[in-house]
């Protein structure tokens, strides 16, 4: 892998996913395993010769099949896989799994001529049958752990692999990484194409992570990815839970079935250990429905009575906070910090100690307990930069990039400001074109509750027209604006590059600015164009050329040149007094 790959195609990713040796498995085992699994398959041609082919790879994209692979043909949103029968055929495809439709396609395009292995929930088995392919089992490795939640999962995972760095770098082991941001073996990266990668190249990567000697690794569990099986198939030796807010109900209907989609991965079957941040009624219900082993964690100012480790003595450290965690079992009393703002970040770093300790304490890996509590309490493991994730890019004006991308998020993120700002809070936002409208509007009204000076603009509209979703953002923000007589400013500035340079020309050094919505992200897609821009890089770039100081890793490098656009801004802003 390699950290210049930023321009990797998802088929080209999942080549870089595969492991060098793989002993494979025969179509009559990968039937046999199938079939003991209540898969129920049924296989054309029937041959003697066909049941020998020897399957050494999975693939889900056609683009991405190599010689002696099981190519998985699932249906889409616009194809179905098995429409691309004669390019995974020509690429080396040894055998298909698929579907009854893909089935009744590939035969309808080539005959019997290669093995078609047909089930009817084929995602769901492509998880299993990659694993016998890779020689994955529950007890192989590397040790997962796994954390879902709406908000506060990459943080976590981050921190997740900076602890079992600490612990395990004593030991000459390595440490991987999954998630949105990147994917990581020990020094080696990638940029991500998704949260989580499908089944075929999550099962490939844990092949590489062990030909590589990874023997622990975080991955961040999309609710997309349980809905559409991409962890079918993977053990988590411990899961953690952050939290459960509004999002993604354009995928799931309902908070419910959000709820549903979230507590699949702490079912016994395919997790060890859970530990549940208990804050809230979601938190509780998750850890109800959890089952095996189930670890309480509670990291707000009124801890539930049943919680088994609780967060207390939080106090301001800079821009971060000191905290005590505290085993109500044992006693136990355990000194961290973490360098990142907002009480948040203390949840987050809360949670993936606590998932270390139940590791160690479960005898998930080679470590003691002592070498956690050295590392968490002097190697300062959850002071580190997080691409996009309350990212200090400015110190006067104190200056942050934040995913903030739905309400809770917002408010979380602007909370943490309004702690560390000695005068205004100025915002940009923007709102994620496709996905659940429900929540622009009260984005905008969080926004301008509880900033000084909001500005929208555009994240990525995808197909939907941007003047659409900033509307949509305005009618929330004006609404509060006018029922709650607020003194904010309010302004409507696109592109985005104008709406960055406006926030610092209003600054004062005192101020806070802040960019939500987008985090790491460098481009903005419009009907699918991809337009450069990085918002840690801009922001950067407007600081210095103010005379701001910038953090010491703060980006210095501009994005590709972008073609000149007019702002489209309100002619009179609304609220308050003039800036």
């Amino acid at each position: 892998m390699s950290g210049d790959a930023a321009a990797l195609s998802v088929a080209q990713q999942d080549r870089v996913f595969r492991p060098h040796g793989v002993v494979g498995a025969s179509v009559e085992e990968l039937v046999a395993e199938l079939r003991s699994t209540g898969y129920d398959p049924l296989v054309s041609p029937v041959s003697r010769e066909a049941d020998e082919i020897r399957l050494t790879g999975a693939a889900m994209d056609p683009q991405a099949v190599g010689p002696g692979d099981l190519f998985v043909a699932v249906s889409g949103a616009r194809a179905h896989g098995a429409d691309f029968i004669a390019t995974a055929l020509a690429s080396g495809a040894a055998a298909v799994l698929t579907d009854g439709d893909g089935a009744e396609k590939i035969r309808e395009a080539i005959g019997y001529r290669t093995p078609v292995i047909e089930v009817t929930r084929v995602r769901d088995a492509a998880g299993p049958s990659a694993a016998l392919i890779y020689g994955n089992t529950a007890t192989s490795g590397p040790a997962l752990f796994g954390v879902t939640g709406t908000n506060g999962k990459t943080t976590t995972t981050y921190f997740l692999r900076s602890l079992l760095d600490a612990v395990l770098d004593s030991h000459d082991q390595a440490t991987g990484l999954i998630g949105t941001i990147e994917i990581a073996a020990g020094s080696e990266t990638i940029p991500s194409k998704m949260t989580t990668p499908e089944a075929v190249q999550l099962h490939s990567l844990m092949a590489l992570f062990r030909e590589s000697g990874i023997t622990a690794a975080a991955m961040e569990v999309s609710s997309h990815a349980i809905s559409y099986q991409r962890t079918s198939g993977l053990f988590f030796n411990v899961a953690g839970f952050t939290n459960l807010t509004q999002d993604h109900l354009d995928l799931h209907g309902s908070m419910e079935g959000y709820f549903e989609a979230k507590a699949a991965l702490f079912a016994r079957s395919r997790t060890r250990s859970s530990v549940i941040i208990v804050d809230d009624p979601w938190g509780l219900q998750m850890a109800e429905a959890a089952t095996g082993h189930v670890v309480r964690l509670a990291t707000d100012d009124d801890p539930a009575a049943e919680a088994d480790w609780i967060v207390t003595e939080v106090s301001a450290e800079a821009l971060g906070s000191r905290f005590t965690l505290h085993s109500r079992r044992t006693g136990e009393l355990i000194r961290c910090r973490t360098g990142l703002p907002g009480r948040f970040n203390v949840s987050n770093a809360a949670l993936a100690a606590v998932m270390v300790l139940t590791a160690q304490e479960r005898a998930e890996l080679a470590f003691s307990r002592a070498e956690i509590i050295s590392a968490l309490e002097q190697a300062d493991p959850f002071t580190i930069s997080v691409p996009g994730r309350m990212q200090v890019i400015g110190t006067a004006p104190a200056a942050i990039v934040d995913f903030a991308h739905n309400p809770d998020a917002m408010i979380r993120t602007l909370e943490a400001a309004a702690t560390a700002s000695q005068g205004r809070t100025i915002l940009v936002i923007g709102a994620a074109g496709e996905r659940d409208i429900t929540k622009r509007p009260l984005m905008g009204a969080i926004a301008v509750r509880m900033a000084d000076h909001v500005i929208i603009s555009d994240d990525d509209p995808h197909g939907e027209d941007p003047a659409q979703i900033r509307s949509a953002l305005m009618e929330g923000a004006r609404a509060a604006l006018q029922d709650e007589a607020l003194a904010t400013r309010l302004e409507e500035i696109s592109p985005r590059l104008d709406a960055i340079t406006r926030a610092v020309e209003l600054a004062e050094p005192r101020d806070t600015i802040i960019l939500a919505g987008r985090g790491h992200e460098v481009h903005q897609d419009f009907a699918g164009t991809k337009h450069p821009i990085d918002d840690r890089v801009e922001l950067a770039r407007a600081l210095r050329g103010r005379g701001y100081p910038t953090a010491p890793d703060a980006p210095d490098t501009p994005v590709a040149a972008r073609p000149a656009a007019t702002p489209r801004r309100d002619s009179t802003p609304e609220g308050g007094s003039a800036a």
